[in-house]
Formats: structure tokens, C-alpha cells, sequence
């Protein structure tokens, strides 16, 4: 029995450090949706939006098999993640207007509280269920824990997925409000946080494009080595040559 407990405790760390891997780019997305808020209202916004996604995720544990047959939920993800990318860059940098009108743009097109907090549910369930099939993959590996079943799943394997999950929205929260700070410090870097973003949202279509439905692209190549390693270091590059490129701006401004 220790030695089976001892096996989900490892399966348990995986998972969440799984879910830490995920939460880095998915926080960046979450901070660029609240930003635009006042900085009382971005916690609240957070913490509501991804309380929303856990509920979700939570569901959606009994409902994975069905859920993944639907393509089009990492598809909307992702082109309502590129669609608001291209559109920021267009907007503040080739759309030839003065400081001040860039400056109420912003807070013309900023979303009301709870309109952001919606945005924020929907883009962690486009980012959900990539997470939960790989949680599913790694937890039916463990022997079972007990005689009961949780949609479908073992009653011990359902508890790991589910505490990683748990685990890794904890994480992301704060991973978020993290990238807020960041982003409030160093405005420049907003151009960099939406690139991530759209990067982010070439991840939800590559996932898309590759399900079985569609078959556009072999359905391994989004979990092969080669992906994984051109993601995150075109993603590194993005947020380094950004912050370089912020912090060079700030002296800049300072020695003016």
C-alpha cells in the first residue's frame, strides 16, 4: 500500500509540475486580459475568472472523453487569441495616432469587470483540455485506489487529476497577477505580452489542426519533442528580447 501511495505522490508532482509548464504562457494571456482594469478590480478578476475555470475543469474531468472530440474549442481559442494580437500591434504601432489617443483607445476598448472575467473563463477552457488530456494520460497509469469510479475514472486517479488541476490554476492565478505587475512596470513590454498571446494562440492551432478530425497536420506532432522545443524557445525569445528591449526604452527615458 506505501508503496502505491508513494507512486501517486510522484504521479501528483508530475502532474503539477506539468501544470506549472502550462500555466507560464497561459498566465501571460490571463494578465493581458486584465490589464486594462483598474488594479483593484485585476485580482477580482483573476480570482473570479479562473474560480469559473476550475468549476469547469472540474466538469469537465467526467466529460473529457466527450469533450475532446470537438476541435473547434481549441480553434475559437485560437483565433480569438491571434485575432486580439494582430489587432493591438495594428493598433498601436501602425496606426498613426498621437500618445494621448492611444492612450484613450486603450480605455475605450478595455472590456467592463465582469465581460473580462467571461474572457477569462473562455480562454483557460481553450486551454484546458490539452492539460487534461495529459493528465488523463499520465494518472490511468496508476493501479487503482479503490472500487469506486468517477466518470468512468478511478475514484484515485480522478483525486490526482483533479488535485493537480486544482494546483495548477493556483498557480496560474498568481503566475498572472505576476505578469500584471511586470507589465505595469515596464508598459513597453505590452507588445511583447501580445505577441506571447499570439504565439500562444499558434499553439491552440496547431492542437486543432492536428486532431483526428481534422487530420491537417500528423496527430502526435503537437506532443513531439521537436514542437515543444520550437514553442518554448520562440516563446523565450519573444519575452527576453522584449524585456531587453523594455528595460533599454526605460533608460532611455530616464536619461531624457
Amino acid at each position: 500500500m506505501e508503496a502505491i501511495l508513494l507512486e501517486y505522490a510522484w504521479v501528483l508532482l508530475v502532474l503539477v509540475f506539468l501544470e506549472g509548464l502550462l500555466a507560464a504562457d497561459n498566465a501571460v494571456v490571463m494578465a493581458v486580459m486584465v490589464k486594462h482594469l483598474p488594479q483593484e478590480q485585476q485580482k477580482k478578476a483573476l480570482f473570479y475568472g479562473l474560480f469559473g475555470a476550475f468549476v469547469f475543469r472540474f466538469i469537465a474531468l467526467f466529460l473529457i472523453t466527450f469533450l475532446v472530440k470537438y476541435w473547434q474549442i481549441q480553434a475559437i481559442g485560437a483565433v480569438y487569441l491571434l485575432f486580439i494580437s494582430i489587432k493591438h500591434i495594428y493598433d498601436t504601432k501602425f496606426k498613426a495616432q498621437p500618445e494621448d489617443d492611444l492612450e484613450k483607445m486603450k480605455e475605450k476598448k478595455g472590456s467592463g469587470f465582469w465581460m473580462t472575467v467571461l474572457k477569462v473563463e473562455l480562454a483557460d477552457i481553450a486551454f484546458a483540455i490539452d492539460s487534461m488530456l495529459a493528465a488523463v494520460a499520465i494518472a490511468v497509469t496508476l493501479p487503482h485506489l479503490t472500487d469506486i469510479t468517477v466518470g468512468g475514472i478511478n475514484g484515485g486517479q480522478f483525486a490526482v487529476m483533479f488535485l493537480g488541476g486544482l494546483i495548477g490554476l493556483i498557480i496560474m492565478r498568481f503566475a498572472a497577477q505576476w505578469f500584471v505587475k511586470i507589465l505595469n512596470d515596464y508598459p513597453s513590454l505590452e507588445t511583447a505580452a501580445f505577441l506571447i498571446v499570439g504565439w500562444v494562440g499558434v499553439k491552440l492551432a496547431v492542437l486543432a489542426l492536428a486532431h483526428e478530425k481534422l487530420g491537417v497536420i500528423p496527430h502526435d506532432f503537437p506532443h513531439s519533442t521537436v514542437w515543444k522545443v520550437i514553442f518554448w524557445v520562440v516563446l523565450l525569445g519573444i519575452a527576453i528580447g522584449g524585456y531587453l528591449t523594455s528595460v533599454a526604452k526605460n533608460k532611455k527615458q530616464q536619461q531624457a
